[in-house]
């Protein structure tokens, strides 16, 4: 049996408007305990992902009043999506490629409605690679460190 990324995923997906603060994410993160959450628009459409790393480098660094920055101003944009039948390789590579460390799954590549989320966290578990994987999931840490 394949293992593919809905066998990874996370499948705890929080979502927070565009238009809230940069500190109602950082909240809504420490209160749901998650590192990330899928930007929506008014019509609950995924726009961007918000993450820890992006609050960090693109509000607090810059000594932004983090009430006043909206996540339309900093979330990564576009979404990268990731089907979730797809294989931890895949994701891998797409990570590397678009140069995030979050992918957006969802159950068909035509279909905008998210069921996941995938990180390398997720992907690293000894049972679901192997050695070239291993391999592939450290290049990409030690890229984001």
């Amino acid at each position: 049996m394949t293992i593919t990324i809905n066998d990874m995923m996370s499948k705890t997906l929080q979502t927070i408007q565009e238009a809230a603060s940069v500190q109602e994410a950082a909240n809504k993160m420490k209160e749901k305990d998650v590192s990330s959450l899928v930007v929506v628009d008014n019509q609950n459409k995924p726009q961007g992902i918000i993450t820890e790393r992006d609050i960090v480098r693109k509000a607090c660094i810059n000594d932004t009043s983090t009430s006043a920055v909206t996540l339309r101003d900093i979330m990564s944009s576009p979404v990268i999506t990731i089907d979730s039948a797809e294989s931890a390789s895949k994701a891998v590579d797409m990570m590397l490629q678009h140069n995030v460390r979050h992918l957006l799954v969802v159950d068909k590549p035509k279909d905008s409605k998210p069921i996941g989320v995938i990180t390398p966290l997720d992907i690293r578990s000894e049972e679901y690679t192997d050695d070239a994987l291993r391999d592939s999931i450290e290049e990409l840490s030690s890229y984001y460190r």
